[in-house]
C-alpha cells in the first residue's frame, strides 16, 4: 500500500518524464490508503507525545506513521526519524 503523500514526495525527486513515468506506472499497482479526519488528530497526538520524549519528527512523517499504525502495516523505510519514532509508539518498521 502506499499513500497520495509517498507518491508526491517521490515525484518531487524524480529527475525527468522517463523516471516520472515509472514511478507512476509502478506505484499506480498498489492500493491508495487515504488519511480521514481522524488519523490527522491522531498524528498530531503522536508528533506532540514524540516531542515530549525528545524526538522530534516531521508532520508528514507523522501522519504516515499513524496510516501504518491505523492499518496494521509496516513501514517501509530508510529514515533513521521513523526508528527514533517506532522506540515511542507502536510502529512497526522495515528498513530499506
Amino acid at each position: 500500500m502506499t499513500t497520495g503523500l509517498v507518491i508526491q514526495e517521490l515525484l518531487q525527486g524524480f529527475q525527468g518524464p522517463r523516471q516520472r513515468n515509472r514511478i507512476l506506472k509502478e506505484f499506480s499497482l498498489l492500493p491508495v490508503i487515504m488519511p480521514e479526519v481522524e488519523d490527522h488528530v491522531e498524528a498530531a497526538t503522536l508528533r506532540n507525545q514524540c516531542r515530549r520524549r525528545g524526538v522530534q519528527i516531521g508532520t508528514i512523517d507523522a501522519l504516515l506513521a499513524r496510516l501504518a499504525i491505523r492499518h496494521g502495516l509496516q513501514l517501509l523505510t530508510a529514515d533513521r526519524d521513523f526508528e527514533a519514532m517506532a522506540r515511542h509508539c507502536p510502529l512497526s518498521l522495515v528498513r530499506h
